[in-house]
């Protein structure tokens, strides 16, 4: 047989990557971040008001779980769905914080709440479908629409909308190809949350024409302003999509959670199977210690310290001429327009943002990567940072706005 010689010092083919690939932009947000860390590389204090994670990390005890769940060795896959303990604990959460009763097996366990909308968008949008959507919105939800072969649809929705789509906005929206919507409430970028009236005529808009609702409430726990209402009040036919990383304050951990219609559990579970096996086990096994009432009272106090933050910062942002003209009423962002501010830079986001680092080394981040209705003209604003580098960072906006 003749030997087969191969010649490693040949020039390998440029590989191509599939086209869906072009229609998913950076997430810019990271370069500011890599931005931000050079700073401090060069001794720099960066006060980082960019990046959506929490400075708070899992209790205690929710570590200890994990920890006693590494020890006894319950390490192994689960079942695709997720611990049936600790769905069944996610019930009983939304029985006790909304007045909910979820069947468990509607639960489905993810890795993160990323793959929830993976799993979302790879159950229901086909080749060419559209899914409306508000615009400004985070990111990567129109990405894993595109990442199926879908058509994200952004409609500009302003202060009046409270930033957020609208029954009107998507009957007005709705064409011959398009198969849901996909929404967040509260919102990344701008902490708003749909009103229960909102919510509810959305839905029955997309009832009425036989489509799906997609709504992401990985926020839902970090609301200041009154009770959250979960869109699964509104029916059994809803999706929807929550996450440990920011009210549990677990974001590496990376474990959330789907609610699907009944009929729709061996679609999911076989994608699941499928993409994902499981979601991490030591997490799952960790995060049942997150609905312990002493867990619970830990989270509860956080969130009013979240809400201590934003009661400080949003009138400190507008005192310094930020138009800021809905007040976030949920998770830990503000969405503000620099238009008016008394600076040379104030109708160019990105510009502005790297002025704010570079002169008076606060992170923020530019409108670019939350849509194209009017991103010039917006920032967003983190405060899931300490109070007092919250403090700190307007007076250095102050001063550069001075």
């Amino acid at each position: 047989m003749q030997e087969l010689k191969l010649n490693p010092t040949r020039t390998a083919r440029a590989l191509q990557a599939a086209q869906r690939v072009d229609a998913i932009e950076p997430f810019r947000v990271m370069e500011m971040v890599k931005a931000a860390a050079a700073m401090r590389r060069n001794g720099i204090d960066v006060i980082s008001m960019s990046v959506g994670e929490p400075d708070f990390t899992a209790p205690e005890m929710v570590a200890q779980a994990a920890m006693d769940a590494i020890q006894s060795g319950a390490t192994q896959y689960t079942e695709s769905l997720g611990l049936s303990p600790l769905r069944e604990a996610i019930a009983a959460h939304y029985q006790d914080a909304y007045g909910l009763d979820i069947d468990p097996r509607r639960i489905i366990v993810t890795a993160g709440a990323s793959a929830g909308l993976l799993l979302a968008c790879a159950a229901l949008v086909s080749n060419g479908d559209q899914v409306l959507m508000p615009d400004p919105c985070y990111p990567c939800n129109r990405h894993f629409v595109t990442a199926f072969g879908g058509k994200p649809v952004l409609l500009p929705s302003g202060a009046d909308q409270r930033y957020q789509l609208t029954a009107a906005m998507a009957d007005a929206a709705w064409g011959e190809r398009t198969r849901g919507v996909l929404v967040a409430s509260p919102s990344n970028p701008t902490g708003t949350s749909m009103t229960p009236d909102q919510t509810r005529d959305l839905l029955a808009a997309v009832r009425a024409r036989g489509g799906f609702a997609i709504v992401d409430e990985i926020y839902q726990g970090l609301t200041y302003d009154g009770k959250p209402t979960s869109a699964l009040s509104f029916g059994d036919d809803v999706i929807t999509v929550n996450s440990f990383s920011k009210y549990f304050s677990m974001t590496g951990w990376r474990l959330g959670w789907l609610v699907v219609p009944d009929s729709l559990v061996p679609t999911f579970e076989k994608l699941a199977q499928n993409l994902f096996i499981c979601a991490p086990t030591i997490a799952q096994h960790a995060a049942l210690a997150c609905f312990k009432p002493e867990a619970i009272a830990i989270y509860e106090g956080r969130r009013l310290e979240f809400q201590r933050r934003r009661d400080f910062l949003v009138p400190a942002l507008r005192e310094l001429g930020f138009s800021i003209p809905v007040t976030p009423d949920g998770a830990f962002y503000v969405y503000a327009d620099i238009s008016r501010l008394n600076h040379p830079l104030a109708g160019d986001s990105s510009a502005f943002g790297m002025a704010a680092l570079t002169d008076a080394h606060v992170a923020i981040v530019p409108g670019d990567d939350f849509g194209f209705a009017a991103p010039k003209r917006h920032v967003r604003f983190s405060y899931a940072t300490q109070y007092e580098r919250i403090e700190q960072a307007v007076e250095r906006l102050g001063r550069l706005l001075r």
